[in-house]
């Protein structure tokens, strides 16, 4: 990913957002937080040791990732891939990533009311670490730490 690919993956992203985590972000009091996620992206394309990823599909931005260390720290399909199998690439492309990093153990953060992300990273080896923490966005939900062995 580059700061010119921003743009594209912040509208890739938003309607994910939105549908997918309506039960933790209310968008009549919570909307989903443009500018702050794009500004996000820019800080983390230029951090060291974060890697950032457009996920592509006919020539168009399809998703995203990003990973720090042995995190995965954001992962998306576009909507209107959900279900066609192009996240499971996505996930498994990015678990190799990691893998050249050699990163035998990766942990994620998941929101708690996050259903459907949940289901996704379980079916695909994830577990429950225990460990919870707080989002920085407001309304500040919980987030469940899983790990995965490589």
């Amino acid at each position: 990913m580059t700061a010119a690919d921003v743009s594209a993956v912040v509208s890739v992203q938003e309607p994910g957002a939105v549908l997918g985590l309506a039960d933790v972000f209310s968008q009549d009091e919570h909307p989903f937080p443009r500018e702050a996620i794009a500004e996000r992206w820019l800080r983390e394309i230029d951090l060291p040791g974060t890697d950032c990823f457009v996920v592509g599909r006919d020539d168009a931005v399809a998703g995203f990732a990003a990973t720090r260390g042995d995190e995965l720290l954001h992962f998306g399909i576009a909507v209107e891939h959900w279900g066609t199998g192009l996240a499971t690439l996505a996930h498994d492309d990015v678990l190799d990533h990691l893998r050249g990093g050699r990163v035998t153990q990766a942990r994620l953060r998941v929101f708690t009311g996050n259903g459907r992300g949940r289901r996704f990273y379980e079916k695909h080896g994830w577990r429950p670490t225990g460990e919870r923490s707080r989002s920085s966005f407001a309304p500040c939900p919980e987030l469940l730490g899983y790990a995965r062995h490589l």
